[in-house]
C-alpha cells in the first residue's frame, strides 16, 4: 500500500498582491505512522500555550518547529517527495481565466511523473489524502474525479481519494511543512528550510520555465 499526501502552497491569483508561484506538494511513503508520530512527537514538546493550536501549520509555526519537524522528516529513508512548480508570469490569457482547468493540469502533471518514474506500480493500492482547502463542494468533487480519471488511464484502478481538513490528519500537516519549505525557495529566495529536506526531493519540476 502506497501513501500519498497532497498540499499546496502560493495561490492561483494574478493580481498585485498575489503569489509569484504556485505548487503542488506530494509526499509518498509506505509507512504514514511513522510521519504521524513526528508530528505528534514535535506537538507534545512545544510550550503549553502553543499545545492549545488544533494544528501545526509551518506559517504560523516558530522557525525552532519548522526546523525541528523538517529535520526528523529528512531522516525518514522510506519519504519521498516530489513537487511541481507552476511559474505564474509565464501563464497569459485565458489560463488566467480558467483556475480550475489550470489547477487540475497542475496536478495531473504531478501525478504523471508519479507514474512515468515508476515510484508506484499501476498493480499497487494507493490512498491519496488531499487537504481539504476549498471549501466549494463542486470544486472538491470535480477535483475527485478528474484525478480519479487520470489514474484510472494509466491503469491504476486502486485509488482511494480521500480529501480532509489537515486537522484530521497528521501527515498532511507534514507535507504543509515540506511545501512551504520548497515554495520559500522560490517566493522569498530563502534556501534555508529547503536545504534541511532536499535530499529527500526525487522530483522538482518546474512549469513554464
Amino acid at each position: 500500500m502506497a501513501y500519498i499526501f497532497l498540499d499546496e502552497s502560493g495561490d492561483l491569483g494574478f493580481k498585485p498582491a498575489s503569489s509569484k508561484w504556485f505548487l503542488f506538494t506530494i509526499v509518498l511513503t509506505n509507512n504514514h505512522r511513522r510521519i504521524e508520530k513526528i508530528i505528534k512527537k514535535v506537538r507534545s514538546g512545544l510550550r503549553k500555550k502553543y499545545k492549545k493550536i488544533g494544528e501545526l501549520h509551518a506559517y504560523h509555526s516558530l522557525p525552532e518547529t519548522k526546523f525541528k519537524i523538517l529535520k526528523l522528516l529528512s531522516k525518514e529513508k522510506d519519504l519521498k517527495i516530489l513537487c511541481v512548480i507552476l511559474n505564474k508570469k509565464k501563464v497569459y490569457g485565458d489560463f488566467q481565466k480558467q483556475k480550475n482547468y489550470l489547477y487540475n493540469y497542475t496536478a495531473n502533471i504531478l501525478m504523471d511523473r508519479l507514474h512515468n518514474k515508476k515510484i508506484i506500480r499501476i498493480d499497487e493500492p494507493i490512498e491519496l489524502y488531499i487537504d481539504q482547502k476549498d471549501t466549494n463542494k463542486f470544486i472538491r468533487e470535480n477535483f475527485e474525479k478528474y484525478l480519479k480519471i487520470n489514474f484510472q488511464k494509466r491503469g491504476n484502478n486502486k485509488v482511494n481519494i480521500k480529501i480532509k481538513p489537515s486537522h484530521t490528519e497528521k501527515c498532511l500537516q507534514a507535507v504543509d511543512f515540506i511545501s512551504w519549505a520548497i515554495f520559500r525557495k522560490y517566493e522569498k529566495g530563502d534556501y534555508e528550510y529547503y536545504e534541511i529536506i532536499k535530499n529527500s526531493i526525487i522530483e522538482e519540476n518546474l512549469l513554464f520555465p
